[in-house]
C-alpha cells in the first residue's frame, strides 16, 4: 500500500523520538528513509483549522539551504504559484523544455503512490539510492540547525533535497511548483529566471485568507523584483492585488488576454478527438493553434501558461523550437489528471478537491470520453468545500459511491458523505469505508461503455492507482 502518511505517520511524534532527534549519518535502507521523513512533522496531515499563517516561516528554510551548501542557487528556475492547475502547467512546461533538448527538473507534489515521484529528473523520478543519499544530508543539514531554528518539516526536507539532487544533476531548468500560498511557502527560497500564476480560488482559507485577494497576496510572493511574471486570466480583485505587487516590488506581469494575446477555443478533429486548442502571442515565434494535451476545457488556460512562460524563456536565451514544443506537449503525463489507469473497463483518476476542479473534471470527461453511464467513487479531506462538490455531483455522475482514503488522516467519513449527499440531492447512494469494497461494488453496475471516475483527493486516486498496480503485478 503506498506510504503516504497513515495516522500513525502524521508527524506527530512520540515524546521519547522527538526528545532524541535523529542519528546522524547515512540511512540503512529505503524503509528506513522513509520512516525518518514520515516522522516529521507533515501540515499536509494535519486538518486546516489546526493550522495557521505562523506556522510558515522561511527562517529554517534558509538555513537548510545553507547548511547544505545553497544548492537552490545552483541552477536556473521557474517557479510557479496558484490555487488550482499548477502541477499541469508544470507538467506540460518540463514535457516542452525536455522535448527541446534541456535536462529538467521538475518538484511537484503531492505524490499519488511513491514519494519520489515528487522529484523527477527528465520525467522520470528520482532512484531509491539517491534519495536515501540526498535526504540523509538533508537530515545531517537539519539536526546541525535545529537548535537555533528548530526541527525541519516533512515539506522543507523534501523541497531541500530536491534542490539537492538537481544540484547533483547539473540540470538544464529546475520547474518548481509551491506548496502551500507561496509568501512562506519553502520553495519561495528561490531565486526564479521566470515565475507563473495559475487561476486563484478560495482554498487553504483557514490559512492563507478568507478572500480571494488575501489568498492572492500570499501567491503573489513568489513574484521578484526584475523577474518577468506571467498569469493565467484571473478575477479583477485578484488582479489588482497582482498589480499592487509589481508596483511595489518592481517586476513585469504578463497576463494571458490582456498584455499576452490569448485565445481558446474547443473542438473536435478526427486525428485527436475533442480537444482544446490555444494561440498564445503575436508576431514572430507566437504559438497558434497549439493541441491541448490534457483533458478539460480549464486545462487551455494552464497550457497558454506553459507556453507563455516559453515565450519568456526563449527572451532569456533557452533554444525552444516550435516543433518541438509541440512534441513535448503530445508527450506530457497525465498522472493524476483523468488519468487512465485501468482499459476494461475504464478506470480514470483525478485529484480535483475544490467545487470548480470537481465541475471542470466531471464536464471534461463528459466532452471528451465516450460513454453511457459515469459512476463516480468519490472521497475527500473533511476540511474541504464539500458540499459545493457534493453537489456538482448531484446532476453530473449516474451513481455516486462514497469512501474514504485510508491513507488520509484528514478523510471525511464515508458514511457522513453519503448522508449530505442524499439531503442535498435527494438521491441514493452507497458509502464503504474501504476503497477496495466501493470499488468493487462500483463495478458491479459498470456495463461494457461505462466509465468509472474516481475522484475528490489526490490520496484517494493515489491509493486506488496503487491497488490497480499491484493486481496487475498479481492477477490471481
Amino acid at each position: 500500500m503506498p506510504r503516504r502518511g497513515t495516522t500513525k505517520q502524521t508527524g506527530t511524534r512520540s515524546k521519547s523520538r522527538a526528545a532524541q532527534g535523529p542519528t546522524p549519518g547515512p540511512f540503512v535502507h529505503h524503509e528506513a528513509a522513509l520512516d525518518f521523513l514520515n516522522s516529521r512533522v507533515n501540515f499536509e496531515q494535519i486538518h486546516s483549522h489546526k493550522v495557521s499563517n505562523q506556522s510558515f516561516k522561511l527562517d529554517r528554510m534558509h538555513g537548510l539551504v545553507k547548511e547544505l551548501g545553497d544548492p537552490h542557487l545552483a541552477v536556473p528556475v521557474v517557479h510557479v504559484a496558484g490555487s488550482k492547475g499548477k502541477g499541469s502547467a508544470c507538467a506540460m512546461l518540463e514535457s516542452c523544455l525536455r522535448s527541446s533538448g534541456y535536462t529538467t527538473g521538475l518538484f511537484t507534489s503531492p505524490h499519488l503512490v511513491d514519494e519520489r515521484e515528487r522529484v523527477c529528473i527528465n520525467g522520470v523520478m528520482v532512484g531509491q539510492d539517491q534519495f536515501d543519499d540526498a535526504l540523509s544530508k538533508c537530515k545531517d543539514a537539519s539536526i546541525a540547525i535545529a537548535e537555533t531554528h528548530g526541527h525541519a518539516t516533512y515539506f522543507e526536507l523534501l523541497t531541500a533535497l530536491a534542490f539537492v539532487v538537481f544540484a547533483q544533476e547539473a540540470v538544464d531548468m529546475v520547474i518548481l511548483e509551491t506548496g502551500l500560498g507561496g509568501r512562506l511557502d519553502c520553495t519561495n527560497v528561490a531565486s526564479p529566471i521566470v515565475v507563473g500564476l495559475t487561476e486563484i480560488q478560495l482554498e487553504h482559507t483557514s490559512v492563507l485568507g478568507d478572500t480571494l485577494e488575501l489568498i492572492a497576496a500570499e501567491k503573489a510572493g513568489i513574484m521578484k523584483q526584475g523577474v518577468p511574471a506571467v498569469s493565467v486570466p484571473q478575477d479583477d480583485a485578484v488582479l489588482e492585488v497582482f498589480k499592487k505587487q509589481v508596483e511595489s516590488i518592481g517586476c513585469e506581469l504578463s497576463v494571458l488576454g490582456d498584455e499576452l494575446l490569448y485565445s481558446c477555443r474547443f473542438q473536435s478533429t478526427i486525428s485527436k478527438g475533442p480537444h482544446s486548442k490555444v494561440c498564445v502571442g503575436q508576431g514572430a515565434g507566437c504559438f497558434e493553434h497549439m493541441s491541448v494535451p490534457l483533458m478539460g476545457e480549464h486545462q487551455g488556460a494552464n497550457c497558454g501558461l506553459a507556453l507563455a512562460i516559453i515565450l519568456k524563456l526563449r527572451e532569456c536565451g533557452f533554444d525552444l523550437p516550435e516543433r518541438q514544443v509541440i512534441a513535448g506537449l503530445d508527450r506530457t503525463s497525465r498522472k493524476g489528471r483523468l488519468e487512465l489507469i485501468n482499459e476494461r473497463p475504464r478506470v480514470y483518476i483525478d485529484g480535483a478537491h475544490t467545487p470548480e476542479s470537481v465541475r471542470e473534471t466531471l464536464k471534461g470527461i463528459a466532452q471528451q470520453v465516450q460513454f453511457d453511464s459515469l459512476v463516480v467513487v468519490f472521497g475527500c479531506s473533511s476540511d474541504k468545500r464539500i458540499d459545493g462538490m457534493l453537489e456538482e455531483l448531484t446532476t453530473r455522475a449516474d451513481k455516486v459511491v462514497f469512501t474514504q482514503a485510508s491513507t488520509n488522516a484528514r478523510a471525511a467519513d464515508a458514511q457522513e458523505l453519503g448522508k449530505r449527499f442524499t439531503e442535498l440531492s435527494g438521491k441514493s447512494c452507497e458509502s464503504y469505508q474501504s476503497p477496495i469494497e466501493a470499488i468493487q461494488s462500483a463495478g458491479k453496475s459498470l456495463v461494457t461503455n461505462d466509465v468509472l471516475l474516481i475522484l475528490g483527493s489526490f490520496y484517494l486516486a493515489g491509493e486506488v492507482k496503487a491497488l490497480f498496480e499491484a493486481k496487475k503485478k498479481n492477477p490471481s
